[in-house]
């Protein structure tokens, strides 16, 4: 028993080095995820100042006013599918092909936000937990250096594991409610774009 008790407690050691890499990994994606977030919310109110009345008032006269109030040079998700909802010929089944197609996008832009949500967490836990075990150790051995050693590992990765998660669970939060209103647009155009064809 001794053996086998021995041989978990090494291999569970053995995963600090990996979890403390992943965690310092997904901080640094975590910042990335923070500038680039930063700059979809910029351009994204900024065009909703310009779009939301023209889509709330949209009727079959004034489709081409939209068209042209679409910004020409960016290249975001929701203004990309408007430009191809309004310079296709509409028909009900690409209209539907196109709101999945944007639906699909906006759930893999959102994979990194959950990623980071659920993993922040666990691998923060484990650090903790992996970490705490010598800490212990040293605390029943006299060894106060090696326990407070130990101990500033267990807090940095709860604290890493946890700002990572914060940052997945903000970000997604935000994305999700602006990926919804952009599908409620989208659909609500391609409404009165088939409408016309009728």
């Amino acid at each position: 028993m001794e053996v086998i008790s021995n041989l978990l407690f090494w291999v569970a050691n053995s995963l600090l080095i990996p979890d403390i890499i992943i965690l310092l990994v997904l901080f640094a994606r975590s910042l990335l995820l923070i500038g680039g977030f930063y700059n979809q919310f910029m351009v994204k109110r900024q065009n909703d100042k310009k779009l939301n009345d023209k889509i709330k008032n949209l009727n079959l006269t004034s489709i081409d006013s939209l068209k042209a109030a679409l910004p020409e040079k960016d290249n975001s998700l929701f203004i990309r599918y408007m430009r191809d909802l309004l310079t296709t010929p509409p028909s009900e089944a690409y209209c539907d092909f196109l709101i999945s197609n944007f639906e699909n996008e906006a759930e893999k832009d959102t994979s990194l936000s959950k990623l980071l949500a659920k993993m922040g967490p666990v691998l923060g836990l484990i650090g903790t937990l992996i970490a705490m075990s010598p800490a212990l150790v040293g605390l029943s051995t006299g060894d106060i250096s090696g326990m407070a050693y130990n101990m500033q590992v267990v807090f940095a990765t709860t604290v890493v594991g946890l700002v990572v998660s914060a940052i997945g669970l903000v970000t997604l939060q935000f994305k999700q409610r602006w990926y919804a209103h952009d599908v409620n647009n989208l659909d609500y155009v391609s409404r009165i774009l088939t409408d016309k064809q009728l």
